[in-house]
């Protein structure tokens, strides 16, 4: 498989995914969910979707669980809007990036904070 087709899905799946976030899914488990990025093998068998969840570990916990739930509904519709041969198998991962970068800032923050004193 070619690269930029796999690129072009990629994207693709990011963005039906963000709009079904956003615009289908009724789960009230679900809650601030952001598609941060998404990996699809070569062979476009299995897309990895990463999501950054917001609030407690609990709410994350059921967010995740919700959309793990939900995978079915948004794999059958991603296989009509895609319009390829076989839809990838969808795994939902919590991407931790955007924790890690806050904590990295509030450590630098302390540093120059101290530096200053």
């Amino acid at each position: 498989m070619s690269e930029l087709r796999v690129r072009k899905v990629q994207e693709f799946i990011k963005q039906e995914v963000s709009n079904m976030l956003l615009n289908e899914l009724k789960d009230p488990r679900i809650g601030f969910v952001t598609v941060t990025g998404v990996e699809v093998t070569g062979d476009l068998r299995e897309a990895k979707i990463f999501v950054s969840l917001f609030g407690d570990e609990k709410m994350k916990k059921a967010s995740l669980e919700g959309l793990n739930k939900a995978k079915g509904f948004i794999r059958k519709e991603l296989g009509q809007r895609l319009k390829i041969y076989y839809t990838p198998e969808l795994f939902f991962e919590e991407d931790k990036s955007l924790d890690y970068g806050m904590h990295i800032d509030g450590l630098l923050k302390k540093i120059h904070k101290e530096d200053e004193e």
